[in-house]
């Protein structure tokens, strides 16, 4: 019934989200920058997390530049609207130290470890906890 509740075509996207949102679900804008996921959604969906789109962080190998301009605009004003920050498609070393630095919560990508079955993943995160390697995830 709740999910016939919250999701009514009778009520604005915003509203049914809201109500996730009061369910004790996290909300996230998924794909930030590109397509439909607009500047617009930071005013109108009630998300706490913002997941920059890969095509943003893929080619993030040095602090200056286009790639490091974008990154590093996104993610301030993620924060200044008061939203945590996950970088889709981390592939490098670099790009998750200048991500890390820049002050993204999260990342998630090939860096960190190929798509897995579930029973693997758990082996893989205990190894992971084990080690010295600092892991980030998105969730």
């Amino acid at each position: 019934m709740f999910w016939k509740d919250c999701c009514s075509l009778n009520r604005p996207p915003g509203d049914a989200c809201r109500s996730f949102r009061d369910a004790g679900f996290c909300l996230a804008i998924d794909d930030f920058g590109t397509g439909y996921s607009s500047l617009a959604y930071l005013q109108r969906l009630p998300a706490q997390i913002v997941k920059i789109d890969q095509t943003f962080i893929r080619d993030l190998t040095i602090a200056e530049g286009p790639d490091f301009e974008l990154a590093e605009t996104m993610i301030s004003l993620a924060h200044k609207l008061g939203y945590r920050v996950v970088a889709e498609g981390v592939e490098t070393a670099e790009a998750a130290a200048i991500l890390k630095e820049l002050g993204c919560e999260e990342a998630q990508g090939f860096w960190f470890a190929r798509p897995m079955e579930a029973d693997r993943f758990a082996t893989w995160l205990s190894e992971r906890r084990k080690s010295a390697r600092p892991v980030l995830c998105a969730a």
